[in-house]
């Protein structure tokens, strides 16, 4: 196996970076980039889909053509028997198109903050050279395996090929490494120009197509089939293309319409009945009075508020597989979560040094300091930097010979010419080697059990240090220290998820002592020790049963299973294909802390939306009371103290509704796109503050702006 080089490479000459999504306002250009969009969505075969704009559009199409018939036949429409001036008609047409064009808009808006990342990505899906290996034999020697490669196009490869890839080469499609280890640049996918390593038999075998091996040689088996990557699914996912409407929208959806129904069939009792008082009411003043009273704010923004949920997943380089899944997360309580890693930083680190029977401190310190000096992994380089800050160097003898870390020996050190040695690992091997040249002191085998214990209970581990003279003696000095350190700012981040009504849960492979130590400093509120995968499943089916929506995090294949029981799995993107098909998250920068954040966004998406169906609902009561009285005050004059807000007349009330109802989409689509703000709170705090800020917000506004916008329409003539 190749030895992996460290180097900072260039981005690919074919591989950009995502382009961040531009910010959550709907400046000029924008608009201007997504107007003609919002124009082909006018198309009647795609608005039915919309059940509420879809009625506001045919609206539109109903008084645009009495529009036109009016201006032929020189009729004049009246409202409670009242006439209204010339262009009343053309005006009310104009502002209902407007309505549903600023309705596409905000959905175009949305849509296209995603174009410029699918267009990078889209870069990376071109053809490349795959060298094929006919007939791929892992135990096959380096020159049969190369007499065995052919040249394909990538395009031609199928699900179970075999490639090999060297350095500078792109890798031509989704696979598991098979064989060697590699540094790669995924700056393409993920946007990160630091290198990764990927190797065969590992949580760390997938690889992403279109990335590029910066280093050794990998082989490499395809997982995916044409048309079917992982960059193909990204693209059409952060385009919108793949989205379909979740349970939730759909649940809304049918909400609206039914309000949409309730509300038109009030409207056509209203002509028979005015007819009868002998004020008939003209269509384009039913129209208008319909179009206000159904709940346009919503259905115009629903799409977009979903479309916009996956696009802040997507800024924080998370792929979210349906738009299900990001509302699953919203209403997650049970949090599971990967004690290594996730909570503590993965690596233990030295923490303190605590002699035996005795044995000076500083003994003990450089007998470890040593033991660590040829030591390359995380934990022995701990234990040097310690040594260091209490003043002891580690510098072997000319000639020490390291002795490596074993699972057989399970300890590891240096052996010295003159024949001394030092040793430091796990208790029990450490106390046979030093047993070797005699038994050991009943005080100092009490000490050392306590000291044992004592770090264990702590939830950390204890390494025993002992050393051996040139005449064979040993003696045992001391226990190290290693602590799982526990990741700052977790214990605050879980109490906002208590406050948020959400439950945590730290899955381990440790023993229960250790565990229980660890999740009392990380500040969880359960933990489950000694998991294997069957245990991981029973769990999340317990809490599942229970009602409870669960989430977790995973990267390898063992993960899969509880992946696919989740609700929510959100499956590293350095983790293996198995894991990452049975997730309905992949986290491109395999960050498993992000799913605290994937949380806190599907709660966002959930609040942004039940925030502007208060609002839309709200503001409709507004209305009522700039149009009904506008409606029949010529016929019952004793209506006109509902005219609180002293509209100017009947035309200037009706027009102005109408002009608000459509100018509020406009002004709410920055809001759609960004989200409400989100602050941890339970059920009954989100409901109150929905009440209290957009409940009377959608109260209080069309009063102020329907009211503004009449001082603007009485300065027209005729009204």
């Amino acid at each position: 196996m190749s030895t992996l080089t460290k180097q900072q490479s260039p981005r690919p000459g074919n591989a950009q970076a995502p382009v961040p999504a531009p910010p959550s306002s709907l400046g000029l250009k924008q608009a201007a980039a997504a107007f003609p969009v919002a124009v082909r969505k006018l198309d009647p075969r795609r608005m039915w889909r919309t059940p509420v704009m879809f009625v506001v559009e045919a609206g539109a199409v109903l008084i645009t053509a009495i529009a036109v018939a009016e201006s032929f036949s020189g009729a004049s429409p009246s409202s409670g028997g009242s006439p209204v001036p010339a262009g009343f008609t053309w005006l009310i047409a104009l502002w209902l198109w407007l309505t549903v064009l600023f309705a596409n808009l905000a959905e175009a808006v949305a849509e296209g903050r995603g174009k410029a990342q699918a267009a990078s990505l889209r870069a990376t899906r071109t053809t490349t050279a795959a060298r094929r290996v006919r007939g791929y034999d892992p135990d096959s020697d380096p020159g049969a395996l190369q007499a065995a490669v052919e040249d394909v196009a990538s395009a031609d490869l199928l699900l179970g090929d075999v490639v090999v890839v060297r350095a500078g080469e792109v890798i031509p499609g989704d696979g598991d490494i098979v064989e060697g280890i590699a540094s790669v640049d995924e700056s393409a996918i993920t946007g990160e120009s630091a290198p990764v390593v990927r190797e065969s038999g590992g949580d760390r075998s997938a690889v992403t197509g279109g990335t590029r091996v910066l280093s050794d040689r990998i082989v490499v088996r395809i997982t995916s089939r044409p048309g079917e990557t992982f960059v193909d699914r990204m693209i059409s996912l952060v385009e919108g293309a793949a989205r379909r409407k979740t349970p939730n929208e759909v649940a809304l959806d049918i909400l609206l319409s039914t309000l949409t129904l309730v509300f038109l069939l009030v409207v056509l009792t209203l002509n028979p009945m005015a007819e009868y008082a002998g004020a008939a009411i003209s269509v384009p003043v039913l129209t208008a009075l319909l179009v206000c009273l159904i709940p346009t704010t919503i259905g115009a923004l629903l799409s977009a508020i979903g479309i916009a949920g996956m696009d802040r997943l997507v800024q924080h380089n998370v792929l979210a597989m349906s738009g299900r899944a990001v509302e699953a997360a919203g209403d997650v309580t049970t949090l599971l979560l990967d004690k290594t890693g996730t909570i503590t930083y993965g690596n233990r680190q030295a923490a303190e040094f605590y002699p035996v029977a005795g044995a000076p401190l500083e003994e003990l310190i450089r007998a470890a300091a040593l033991s660590s000096a040829l030591d390359p992994t995380p934990e022995g380089r701990s234990i040097v930097e310690l040594a260091a800050s209490r003043g002891v160097a580690a510098v072997p003898a000319s000639g020490a010979a390291g002795i490596p870390f074993t699972a057989q020996t399970r300890m590891s050190g240096l052996d010295f010419q003159d024949g001394s040695s030092v040793r430091k690992g796990a208790g029990s091997a450490v106390m046979d080697w030093a047993a070797e040249s005699g038994g050991i002191a009943v005080d100092v085998l009490s000490d050392l059990t306590y000291r044992v214990d004592t770090v264990s209970a702590a939830g950390g581990t204890p390494l025993v240090v002992a050393e051996r003279d040139a005449a064979g003696t040993s003696r045992i000095l001391g226990v190290v220290y290693l602590k799982d350190v526990v990741k700052q700012g977790l214990k605050e981040r879980f109490a906002e998820l208590r406050r948020m009504g959400i439950r945590t849960v730290m899955v381990t492979g440790d023993n229960p002592r250790t565990a229980k130590a660890i999740a009392a400093e990380a500040g969880v509120d359960d933990y489950l020790a000694e998991a294997t995968p069957e245990d991981k499943i029973a769990l999340i089916r317990r809490e599942q049963e229970g009602g409870r929506l669960v989430a977790m995090t995973g990267d390898g294949t063992n993960d899969a299973p509880a992946l696919a029981q989740a609700d929510v799995g959100v499956a590293m993107n350095t983790g293996t294909s198995a894991a990452k098909e049975a997730g309905n998250m992949v986290d491109l920068d395999s960050d498993p802390t992000k799913l605290i954040d994937i949380v806190r966004i599907g709660k966002q998406l959930l609040i942004t939306r039940g925030a502007l169906t208060t609002f839309s609902i709200a503001n409709d009561v507004a209305k009522y009371f700039a149009i009904i009285p506008a409606m029949f005050m010529g016929l019952f004059p004793g209506l006109a103290v509902l005219n609180i807000m002293g509209l100017h007349s009947p035309a200037s009330a009706i027009l102005s509704a109408v002009i608000f109802n459509a100018v509020v989409i406009l002004a709410l689509i920055p809001l759609a796109l960004r989200g409400v703000k989100y602050r941890a709170a339970g059920a009954a705090g989100v409901l109150s503050r929905n009440l209290l800020v957009f409940g009377v917000g959608g109260v209080v506004a069309p009063f102020l702006g329907i009211k503004l916008i009449d001082l603007a329409v009485s300065l027209l003539p005729g009204f």
